[in-house]
């Protein structure tokens, strides 16, 4: 063997040993990338504001996280304050759009909610002992990125009185390790079948830790839902009767 050859070889062997990477790899470089494991157990809760764009309109809207679960977000829309998607720990209601009557929502929804009261501030955190898996699928082009496309699986979830696995699929930038776009099944409803799709960009720092200022919500090959953030607050104080679920009139 030719000492050129050997060289070739070696190279080839260290480069490929270099720059494969394992799912536990990529995972621990986008926490650490963002801020790192201590400083996201210590974030206590999450307050943004944002603008939502629909119909050629802007809606404000503001949405809080809490590590115990609690969180709710607030819509603003034609001068009037209506909130979706609020957990106060032990029920989830929202507002009804046409009667603005506060409504619970039925069993089976706050039965799945309660499954990711452990998600905060997002499932990659100690996703072994939530008793999560995931799986690193390769490599796969996005949006012109390349990513790593990686495998989450959580607890299963109850669709309309069955248990239905819950499987989504993060793609990280290979460069930084932040996930640029997730997607799901949709398991109900009309949309029942199609795939969800939620992309992330503009990462940016607040106070020592980094996330995605720009979204877009939508369905896999459609036009998606922008939602751009003005403001990301870490640990902020909330008033805990916004979370309580009013008396029926």
């Amino acid at each position: 063997m030719s000492k050129h050859y050997f060289y070739t070889l070696l190279f080839c062997l260290t480069s490929q040993l270099f720059f494969a990477q394992t799912e536990k790899e990529i995972i621990a470089n986008y926490i650490e990338n963002t801020g790192g494991a201590e400083a996201w157990n210590k974030l206590q809760g999450i307050k943004m504001k944002a603008k939502v764009s629909q119909g050629g309109m802007e809606i404000p809207i503001e949405t809080i996280q809490l590590r115990d679960g609690r969180q709710m977000t607030i819509i603003n829309f034609q001068g009037k304050e209506m909130k979706q998607g609020v957990f106060d720990g032990t029920h989830l209601w929202g507002h009804n759009f046409m009667t603005m009557e506060a409504e619970e929502s039925d069993a089976e929804a706050t039965a799945n909610f309660k499954l990711e009261m452990n998600d905060f501030p997002n499932a990659f955190i100690d996703y072994e002992k939530k008793g999560y898996t995931v799986e690193l699928l390769g490599k796969e082009e996005m949006d012109g990125a390349e990513t790593f496309k990686i495998k989450l699986v959580k607890e299963p979830q109850m669709v309309d009185g069955k248990e239905e696995e819950s499987v989504s699929f993060y793609y990280f930038d290979t460069e930084n390790f932040v996930p640029i776009a997730m997607q799901e099944e949709i398991k109900s409803g009309q949309a029942k079948g199609m795939i969800a799709e939620t992309k992330f960009s503009d990462y940016d720092e607040v106070e020592g830790l980094y996330f995605p200022f720009s979204m877009t919500n939508g369905v896999k090959g459609q036009p998606g839902q922008p939602i751009t953030f003005s403001s990301i607050e870490v640990n902020p104080v909330v008033d805990a009767a916004g979370f309580t679920l009013p008396e029926k009139k």
